[in-house]
């Protein structure tokens, strides 16, 4: 795929930096600046030492618009670089790839400006130490702002000149962040009163009228909306159970006819600029699309509602297209949002002519009406340029237009299929095919999940593949997890990145996902193998609850603010990781019975209880951990492998609950189970003839059942 945002090797080698050698594709990308760039490690900060230089720090993405930006305005720029090479030593870091980084000086930039976000510019001591920052600075003096050179400048020479000054700043800015990513709040206790304040958080702050929660910029809150989803479908929820529905399905259903979704390929982008979900900010994420296909999977479980299926099989479309290697097995990081930088978001937009070109009167009668592609659109930069979002309903065009219904389907089905050709025939945006651990346990996670509620083998298989790849390139019991399985097309292997307490988590949901679709023994000891080493890595047994970071080897020394040790509670917008932890060691519990990890999930979801609340909506994976020990863990087993069976696993992930899980066994399976269903299960009478299907939880195991009837009481008697 052709792109600009990955500098082509034709462009000769008249200047090379330190980033030549990089693994990362935004690394890689601005190899040719004439900024001597080199990337974050022990020879950046000796060189800074040795200097007495202060430190440049430019943390991005390859699908941050903005990034580019100042990279051609600025770092591009022959003047901008010469000052940034007599003055300061300049690291440049991909965000994704080093997410502990970039942690620590968002949270530095926070609290020195107001405000974090990419790409992010920080003034460092030559020990790591911030004393300025910001995020995006024009090249010259505009709006507010002043000119990046200007400031280049100012800190150059206040590093020079006012060095106590500076290190004061400094000094004060780290202890800033190592109060804020180790803030307390423990709170003995927290039951189903917290999660109940965190529903009512998000029904505080839905929408009504455009879905979603608050106002511009919108954001999906993928967490939040599970959160509605399983207070919807509990009795015990009462008549908050249909303001809970009324909120996660309204959402689901503005974001999936607006333009944030891609209505000709699948798959969501970032978030909406606008409270509508009309004008996103066009790059496409996987952990974004992993956790919303994740939330219509859970809708259509429990409502059955057919958009909801169309939406999660669509978006499934897409990333088997776009996001993952169908050879090797495991999901790609990210689809930029537009090619260059003097294209915005024109890959996903029309003008009323360019859809006219490509489809006949009658299609686009129909498609025009339909995605409200109209001769003045959307974008401010171009106002022909539309995207498409559902403006009314299909039957009210076919009635504008004095057709059928089946015939307006028909026309709508051609017009998408021919506007999405045309589509690919543009000059295609970058997709970063680095694929990192955390976000593959995600996908993993979401692809077992829609692959059995929808019935789709292929799904569930392709998940597995990914599974087996990412386990063996990046877990070893003794050497822990890395935090990046492969990187691009470019075949550069890279340094190992240690995985941090996400990469962990994720994949040991990921892990115990795939025992419960398959009853495979290996994939529940892999669960368990993480999970003890996660826990021997990042927990806290003096402070409780989980850092980000493993604790550092003898005599390490840690460089710049990775000296602060965080405790992730928020999530930002990926589940947060002490919240993702403590739900993995209560599900392993209830498998093996292990105390203690029920005793460092309480006591992580303690050590956060009493401050939670005030995250709201920034909270809702702590909510869905604190849901699953509240109710504790129901397991449905389903025993067969015959039509029976799969009829009885279908009626068993019927309606979504954050504590049930649906594990399908073989009867040859039943001689290696957990340790708690080994316990009971194998010695339950009835077990010997047929598909059956037993429920079980704390309380033990109820009888088997051989009907949909009588799997439905069961479960009516558990969750």
């Amino acid at each position: 795929m052709a792109t600009e945002r990955v500098v082509s090797e034709e462009q000769g080698s008249e200047h090379l930096n330190a980033l030549a050698k990089a693994a990362s594709a935004y690394l890689r990308s601005a190899k040719h600046q004439p900024v001597e760039w080199q990337q974050w490690g022990e020879e950046a900060f000796a060189q800074a030492e040795a200097e007495d230089k202060p430190i440049l720090l430019d943390i991005g993405a390859v699908w941050c618009h903005w990034c580019h930006v100042m990279d051609r305005e600025s770092y591009e720029d022959a003047e901008t670089a010469k000052v940034i090479n007599d003055h300061f030593v300049a690291v440049k870091v991909d965000r994704d790839e080093r997410p502990d980084v970039d942690t620590r000086y968002q949270a530095a930039v926070s609290a020195i400006s107001g405000q974090g976000g990419w790409p992010l510019t920080a003034f460092l001591t030559p020990d790591g130490k911030p004393f300025f920052g910001g995020t995006y600075f024009p090249p010259e003096d505009r709006h507010g702002r002043p000119s990046f050179r200007r400031v280049l400048l100012t800190m150059a020479e206040a590093f020079q000149d006012r060095r106590s000054e500076v290190d004061e700043s400094a000094g004060s800015v780290m202890r800033a962040i190592e109060h804020n990513e180790s803030f307390m709040g423990r709170s003995g206790n927290p039951g189903p009163e917290l999660v109940a304040k965190l529903v009512s958080s998000a029904l505080k702050q839905f929408d009504a009228r455009s879905g979603g929660f608050g106002s511009q910029p919108k954001f999906p809150h993928s967490g939040a909306i599970d959160l509605l989803l399983d207070s919807a479908s509990r009795v015990s929820s009462g008549a908050g159970a249909e303001s809970a529905k009324t909120a996660a399905m309204v959402t689901l259903q503005k974001m999936s006819r607006g333009g944030i979704y891609d209505h000709l390929a699948g798959g969501f982008h970032r978030y909406s600029v606008d409270d509508r979900w009309v004008v996103p900010h066009f790059e496409k994420m996987s952990y974004d699309n992993s956790e919303l296909l994740k939330n219509y999977v859970h809708a259509f479980q429990t409502f059955v509602d057919p958009e909801c299926a169309r939406v999660a099989r669509e978006m499934i479309q897409w990333i088997d297209e776009w996001l993952s290697d169908r050879e090797r097995g495991g999901f790609y990081a990210s689809q930029d949002a537009d090619y260059s930088l003097d294209d915005d978001g024109d890959y996903f937009t029309w003008t009323r002519d360019e859809a006219a070109e490509v489809l006949t009167g009658e299609e686009l009668a129909v498609a025009s009406a339909y995605y409200d592609i109209g001769e003045i659109g959307d974008m401010h930069h171009n106002p022909a340029k539309n995207v498409l979002h559902v403006r009314g309903t299909l039957e009210g065009v076919a009635k504008s237009n004095g057709i059928s219904l089946d015939e307006a389907k028909g026309l709508l089905a051609s017009a998408k299929a021919k506007l999405y050709a045309a589509r690919l025939k543009r000059p295609t945006p970058y997709v970063d095919k680095t694929i990192y651990v955390a976000w593959n346990g995600m996908m993993i996670s979401a692809y077992l999940e829609a692959g059995r509620v929808l019935d789709m083998p292929e799904v569930r298989a392709f998940a597995l593949k990914s599974l087996d790849r990412v386990l063996e390139g990046a877990w070893h019991a003794s050497t822990g997890m890395a935090h990046v399985v492969a990187y691009g097309e470019t075949g550069v292997a890279g340094a190992r990145v240690a995985g941090v307490l996400d990469d962990y988590v994720a994949l040991g949901h990921a892990a115990l996902d795939a025992w419960e679709a398959t009853g495979e023994m290996r994939y529940y000891t892999v669960a368990e193998e993480i999970a003890q080493s996660a826990v021997a890595r990042f927990y806290d047994p003096v402070g409780l609850g989980f850092f980000d970071t493993d604790a550092p080897a003898d005599g390490e020394q840690r460089l710049g603010a990775l000296t602060a040790r965080r405790k992730p509670l928020q999530d930002s917008p990926t589940p947060a990781g002490n919240s993702v932890a403590a739900a993995l060691l209560l599900r392993l519990e209830a498998l093996n019975g292990r105390e203690d990890y029920a005793v460092k999930a309480l006591e992580t979801l303690e050590t956060f209880a009493g401050v939670v609340e005030h995250f709201g909506l920034y909270a809702a994976s702590y909510g869905l951990a604190l849901q699953r020990m509240v109710q504790r863990s129901v397991q449905v087993c389903v025993i067969g492998d015959d039509a029976a069976a799969r009829r009885l696993e279908t009626v068993a992930l019927a309606r979504y609950a954050v504590n049930k899980s649906v594990i399908r066994l073989r009867r040859d399976q039943m001689g290696a189970l957990p340790p708690m269903l080994a316990e009971t299960l194998p010695h339950l009478p009835g077990l010997q003839e047929g598909s059956v299907a037993v429920v079980c939880s704390s309380k033990g195991c109820l009888p088997p059942v051989r009907t949909a009837d009588e799997l439905i009481e069961a479960m009516n008697q558990s969750l």
